[in-house]
């Protein structure tokens, strides 16, 4: 990601309030210029792979980070996870698991998986800053944060 593009995240989320909420952090940190969100693994996949009615790179581009749910319908995020992971187009893109499971089996499957990270939610602004940081979004973390 270069300095001054735009960030890009999908956001795989099918609770309501847990994506509303996500979605009003990262609206008010200034975190991201796009957020895109499905509500199931089998959405994510699809758009990640730019088919069906996410078929217009230009209108659903490539996310940079990928914020994904355990407990999806159609397909589970370890699955979704798997695939982003095993492709050679999207293996590079980080993958955040956003989840409430604080479970010792779940977390070990997600990095087994290769997930870049594993936050459980409710995530405040400075973990996720913190976590941008970590995964390489330098200049965005600390030029995004909120003053006062």
């Amino acid at each position: 990601m270069v300095e001054g593009e735009p960030l890009c995240i999908l956001l795989v989320e099918d609770n309501p309030d847990h994506a509303e909420l996500a979605l009003r952090n990262l609206s008010d940190a200034g975190l991201a210029n796009r957020v895109f969100h499905v509500e199931d693994g089998e959405a994510a996949l699809d758009y990640l792979h730019n088919r069906g009615r996410f078929v217009d790179e230009l209108s659903y581009p490539r996310p940079h980070l990928v914020l994904l749910d355990l407990r999806l319908p159609k397909v589970d995020g370890i699955e979704v996870l798997k695939q982003v992971k095993a492709s050679e187009q999207l293996k590079a893109i980080p993958v955040v698991i956003l989840t409430t499971s604080a479970a010792e089996r779940d977390l070990a499957q997600a990095y087994n998986h290769y997930a870049n990270s594993y936050l459980t939610k409710p995530v405040d602004f400075d973990s996720f800053s913190r976590l941008l940081q970590d995964l390489g979004f330098y200049w965005l973390a600390w030029n995004k944060r909120p003053s006062g």
